[in-house]
């Protein structure tokens, strides 16, 4: 199998990602799996590279030409030749999942079965696994795990076994995670984050789990989703996996009841979110129960009254950065607005809520609205109307209207015509830049709302890594609940970088610093008692060495430094 460029159209551009095909053992047939996100193609014109295209095909090339030469080389070394390098990045991982004193509850969990291995060893070394080099199960019990500096003592079996079993409890080891945190990191629930994602299977029809749904990358394919919650700190302390058929909006309402059950957390929650979670529903449960909300709101679905408003340009204030550059306008207002609560009867009931708003105007988002906008309908133009079905218009179908005619113009189900919805163009160009966000918390300021708000990028920025860096597709397990456990492994190995990253170096380390020293920290045997650091110098090494007092620099380590390192508290 090989390296391959993969061009991925969406709403975006075109995403360019390097993948990996190889044979897998335990699906019997070859998969494919994403090497390395690239960007996008008009950023990596923009950022210098002028034909992205060719430039990264012949890294392509380059990384098959290397890989032919690692398979020719691994075929003809002896046993002997076998280096013995061991990877002993993992150890901060190890330090802060050992430090939440999860084990002696995993194990009371499991002292009901007769298990031949234990849970927490099993969880824990594939959490390290899944941050030191992600892969399929096969590959990471063959070739991951036995490169780990410590040893394990499960087999195969058992690893699947025990991968279905952590699938099953998946919501009792979050809340055993979220016990372990409050002592030595006490969450903040006073404001949480919420977000859901979804992740598609590459299979040939969809099952009771993994349904067909609208996914996040475009993908026609079965979907299974996740419920990401974020505490004020912005570490995770919820999760939930649901089938890709469900909708988003009532999962934040079963987590956030979930939390306050397991923990008896009888106080105020502000609830953050995105507008693909404002409804009234959502709303109104917060009201209920007490909390408050801070939503964004869609402003296409505003009432032409409060879109009037928007648009009305006085009352807005210019907020400018340090050197006087305007980054963008607000204005708010307080006012009673109608919700319409859907009842158990099937009706509904208007009631009307307290509220302030807040709404913004961003240039720069506005210049990227409108060019994304300007390119769907030079898109729906070049578009041929023999060609006129929605299907085929992908994205632009919202700027052009289909109509069945004959041949004087009566409306048919025969012939189909199609032209551009001039109104909704017009309508979308003149919102590009506006955001609106409602809050029930009328005491903060706009700034403050809108700082609180904008901290949803994190549990994006975690989305992100999980599925670029943690690979958590494509999931190389087919029981449901084993890919549950194949998620929840990646929701700690999220939980554990975010505490090393927040916590432990205080939000001055980027996340990929984090995991690149993770994967590159190796050391290597040369003697019974004397192994080498094989790991280049950085900046942030020699800060961390610091930091700890671990011999992180050193080149010669002997292996009671080796025992240190390992067994070292942050």
């Amino acid at each position: 199998m090989a390296y391959f460029l993969k061009k991925t159209k969406n709403k975006k551009g075109i995403y360019l990602q390097i993948y990996e095909g190889f044979y897998d053992p335990t699906r019997g047939h070859a998969v494919q799996r994403s090497f390395r996100p690239i960007g996008y193609l008009d950023d990596l014109i923009k950022q210098g590279v002028s034909d992205p295209l060719t430039f990264f095909q012949l890294e392509v090339v380059q990384l098959n030409l290397q890989r032919n030469e690692e398979n020719n080389r691994i075929k003809n070394k002896l046993i002997s030749d076998i280096t013995p390098e061991r990877n002993l990045g993992y150890f901060p991982l190890k330090s802060l999942n050992e430090s939440l004193g999860i084990k002696k509850y995993l194990d009371l969990m499991q002292s009901p079965f007769r298990f031949k291995f234990n849970v927490f060893e099993v969880l824990s070394s594939l959490v390290y696994a899944r941050v030191v080099d992600p892969c399929s199960k096969y590959k990471t019990f063959y070739e991951v795990l036995p490169l780990l500096y410590e040893d394990f003592h499960y087999s195969e079996s058992q690893m699947y076994d025990a991968l279905e079993y952590i699938g099953s409890e998946y919501e009792k080891i979050i809340e055993i995670y979220n016990h372990g945190l409050q002592s030595r990191f006490p969450s903040d629930v006073s404001t949480t984050y919420f977000d859901c994602t979804n992740f598609y299977f590459e299979i040939d029809k969809e099952d009771e789990f993994r349904r067909n749904g609208p996914s996040k990358e475009n993908k026609k394919a079965p979907i299974v989703s996740m419920g990401l919650l974020l505490d004020a700190h912005q570490i995770p302390i919820g999760m939930k996996i649901f089938p890709g058929n469900e909708s988003e909006k009532p999962v934040i309402r079963e987590v956030l009841n979930e939390l306050k059950v397991r923990h008896q957390i009888n106080g105020r929650i502000i609830r953050v979110a995105d507008k693909g979670l404002n409804c009234a529903e959502n709303i109104a449960h917060a009201r209920t129960n007490g909390d408050g909300y801070i939503f964004s709101k869609s402003i296409k679905m505003m009432p032409e009254t409060e879109k009037t408003w928007v648009l009305l340009d006085h009352d807005y204030e210019d907020v400018y950065d340090t050197d006087g550059k305007l980054l963008y306008r607000m204005k708010s207002c307080i006012d009673d607005f109608p919700y319409d609560i859907p009842l158990e009867s099937g009706r509904k009931t208007r009631i009307s809520l307290r509220e302030k708003r807040v709404v913004t105007y961003n240039p720069k988002l506005a210049e990227k609205k409108r060019f994304e906008i300007l390119k769907q309908v030079e898109k729906a133009k070049r578009l041929n109307a023999a060609q006129a079905k929605r299907n085929e218009y992908g994205d632009c179908t919202k700027y052009v209207s289909f109509k069945s005619t004959d041949n004087s113009g009566n409306e048919t189900d025969k012939k189909v015509s199609v032209s551009l919805n001039r109104k909704a163009i017009e309508n979308d160009l003149k919102l590009a830049g506006y955001n609106c966000i409602v809050t029930s918390e009328l005491k903060l300021n706009s700034k403050q709302i809108i700082e609180v708000y904008r901290n949803l990028w994190r549990i994006e920025e975690s989305f992100r890594v999980m599925k670029s860096y943690l690979d958590a597709r494509p999931a190389f397990v087919q029981k449901q609940d084993s890919i549950i456990g194949h998620f929840l492994i990646c929701y700690l190995s999220i939980l554990l970088l975010r505490l090393l990253q927040f916590n432990i170096l205080q939000n001055e380390v980027s996340s990929e610093t984090i995991i690149h020293f993770i994967r590159n920290f190796r050391v290597a045997n040369i003697s019974d008692r004397k192994w080498i650091n094989l790991t280049k110098n950085s900046d942030f090494i020699k800060a961390f060495a610091k930091q700890t007092g671990l011999p992180l620099t050193s080149y010669f380590l002997v292996p009671s430094q080796l025992k240190k390192v390992l067994q070292h508290r942050l």
